[in-house]
């Protein structure tokens, strides 16, 4: 039977790396209908082919490349693709997204998605055009770095416009936080996807197509889409649009160290004295050289940069994100700007993740001032905080796996096993994936958001900033009146639980749609009406239109993602926040005496969750309601039902 959905290409691959081998396959009609896409239909994909058996660096682990109905289309911002596999940073559910415009060009390749498996006798690539897909010899890109592979991939097939996802020498060797880099400079950063590419000798998929898209209903998804747009351009949302094609994200570095919540020295506190010299003005006016936008993107928040001479030159490149500022400025107790530069770019062109590359430093830094590592340990480097020589020479061992730089590819956990003693102290993760640039002391529903994510300490899996940027109206139109100003009180725990929940719903929705958290995140234009409003005039999916099947397919591809992670050992022991988040008062800046309370907050989420008290597992009943009586039934076997967990004990 014809795949009947419109907005899909229609197509998936099935890669066996083992074999060479590439097989076409018809998309399946129940992954668009009940998970939509993306995220919703990889987490069904992992949990059909791996499990607790599954080595993340062996053969039989699975990644998954995944575009959505929104991705291509006319929707903005519609640019995005994801990856997802079992981490080998984690050990758990791993998912990380980019933008740009390879997502597009998958689909305009005649493919959804590509299921890789299996393990290459030798470096390749995968080759997709107009229906086609074929694995290329990539012996002469094996250890190249991202550019250069891009580079000489366009020249072999004389197309400047093929469009490349590569791993670099970090994936290549397996350094726990590789990542994957399309478009030169854009990444999809966390949790180790470069590495499990690399651990399969896969260097490279690159698209190139001229299939078309169809909507179900032209006329209707036009009309649709206009209502979207013209929410985009309320004049509510005006100023932070500004900001945004203005600044960027590097806009964040000043609003967040207002509030006291930018990651200073290993998270040590959330003030940075120093924060101008690395935030939005000085960049803007330094060193910015050009604008651009992903796919179909109507704010458009990405720049160029250039520093032209001093001791780092480098570009022009894209970026830097707040996050690559926070990472390798205030984290570290770093103020020279062109250094953070220089180290986010090398980054790029390494393929390596640089929240986690940068925390690993800061960890470094924090053992170095207690003594627990020496110079003996660091090879002569002297990892004393804003060192920028030692930084700068880090990164580049990180990714080579060369002296302290092999312990530190193993990312914060592994490593402070690793050291022994009380370095754990200083290992500032959750699940095993290190903080990114935010800190529940001075922000009660991160705590929450970090605890719950099903991918670790991160934020953009439920980061709500209706109280962190000030959106006292949609706080109200969401969850009443009655309680916006608990919900706008940046220090309250109260209703907490009921945001993160719904914020993660929206989120599971965004991550399979595929589109942009900008927009849906910061500023929240867009939410549960909007796909209720355009997946089913664009598919012709009838039961998008529905309110209910909407909510419950969010619920749904949640609860998912979360059993995966139990089925692997995670319960509410797990979901909770390193000692420095949790029991370290905030000490200095505007948040100075601040600490979450989680448990609070973890109560409320896992009522509304539908979720135990005790062990944070989902109830039959729950995952039966959503139709995932094949998940409750693999629970029940394993006693991770919160009905039968509790009766039993």
């Amino acid at each position: 039977m014809t795949f009947p959905y419109k907005g899909y290409a229609g197509h998936y691959l099935e890669v066996d790396l083992t074999k060479g081998k590439v097989h076409k396959r018809e998309m399946e009609k129940e992954w668009a209908r009940l998970y939509l896409g993306g995220t919703g239909v990889a987490a069904k994909i992992l949990w059909d082919r791996t499990g607790p058996e599954t080595d993340p660096f062996s053969p039989d682990n699975v990644v998954v490349l995944g575009t959505g109905p929104l991705t291509g289309v006319m929707f903005s911002p519609s640019g995005r693709f994801m990856f997802a596999s079992k981490s080998p940073l984690t050990g758990i559910w791993a998912e990380s997204h980019a933008g740009g415009f390879f997502g597009p060009e998958v689909k305009y390749a005649g493919f959804d998605f590509v299921i890789l498996s299996g393990r290459s006798p030798k470096p390749v690539y995968l080759f997709l055009r107009d229906g086609e897909a074929e694995l290329r010899d990539a012996s002469d890109l094996w250890r190249r770095e991202t550019d250069v592979t891009t580079d000489m991939i366009r020249e072999e097939h004389k197309d400047p416009d093929v469009e490349t996802a590569t791993i670099g020498p970090a994936g290549e060797n397996q350094v726990l936080y590789g990542c994957v880099v399309v478009d030169y400079y854009r990444a999809a950063g966390r949790t180790g996807l470069g590495a499990v590419l690399g651990s399969k000798n896969m260097k490279a998929i690159a698209a190139s197509g001229s299939l078309g898209l169809e909507a179900y209903d032209m006329d209707k998804y036009l009309e649709a889409n206009q209502k979207e747009m013209d929410r985009l351009n309320d004049p509510l949302w005006k100023d932070f649009l500004v900001s945004l094609r203005k600044y960027g994200t590097t806009d964040l570095i000043a609003m967040i160290n207002e509030i006291g919540r930018l990651p200073t020295k290993n998270h040590w506190t959330g003030f940075f004295d120093h924060a101008e010299d690395i935030g939005p003005e000085i960049i803007a006016k330094k060193y910015r050289t050009g604008h651009e936008a992903c796919h179909g993107c109507a704010i458009g928040c990405k720049y160029i940069y250039q520093v032209k001479g001093g001791d780092y030159p480098s570009g022009p490149a894209g970026g830097p994100e707040y996050e690559t500022l926070m990472a390798f400025g205030s984290n570290c107790l770093n103020r020279d700007l062109e250094s953070v530069f220089h180290m986010g770019t090398r980054c790029d062109l390494l393929g390596m993740d640089t929240i986690s590359c940068g925390k690993t430093i800061s960890f470094a830094m924090d053992l170095w001032e207690t003594g627990m590592i020496t110079k003996k340990d660091t090879g002569g480097l002297d990892l004393s905080w804003g060192n920028v020589d030692s930084m700068v020479q880090l990164v580049e061992m990180i990714a080579k796996r060369e002296g302290i730089g092999d312990l530190l590819s193993k990312g914060v956990r592994k490593a402070a096993e690793i050291v022994g003693g009380e370095a754990w102290k200083y290992a500032v993760h959750c699940k095993g994936l290190e903080a990114s640039g935010q800190d529940p002391r001075a922000h009660q529903s991160v705590g929450l958001t970090y605890a719950t994510n099903v991918r670790g300490a991160d934020h953009l899996r439920s980061l709500s900033c209706l109280e962190e940027l000030g959106f006292p109206e949609v706080a109200i139109a969401r969850f009443g009146k009655e309680k916006a100003a608990a919900i706008m009180d940046i220090l309250s725990p109260k209703h907490k639980g009921e945001v993160v929940k719904d914020i993660e719903d929206l989120y599971a929705l965004v991550d399979s749609a595929v589109i942009c958290k900008y927009g849906t995140m910061w500023p929240p234009i867009f939410y549960f009406d909007t796909f209720e409003n355009i997946i089913a005039p664009l598919t012709g999916m009838d039961d998008w239109s529905s309110k209910k099947h909407v909510r419950e397919a969010a619920e749904r591809i949640c609860h998912l993602r979360r059993a995966y992670n139990h089925r692997l050992g995670i319960t509410r022991k797990e979901e909770t926040l390193p000692k420095r988040l949790l029991k370290d008062p905030m000490p200095t800046g505007p948040s100075k005496g601040g600490l979450p309370d989680l448990e609070h907050m973890l109560d409320e989420y896992y009522q509304y969750r539908g979720c135990s008290l005790t062990t944070g597992y989902p109830s039959r009943e729950v995952l039966l309601s959503l139709k995932l009586d094949y998940v409750a039934e693999e629970l029940e076997r394993k006693n991770m039902l919160a009905n039968c967990y509790e009766q039993k004990n």
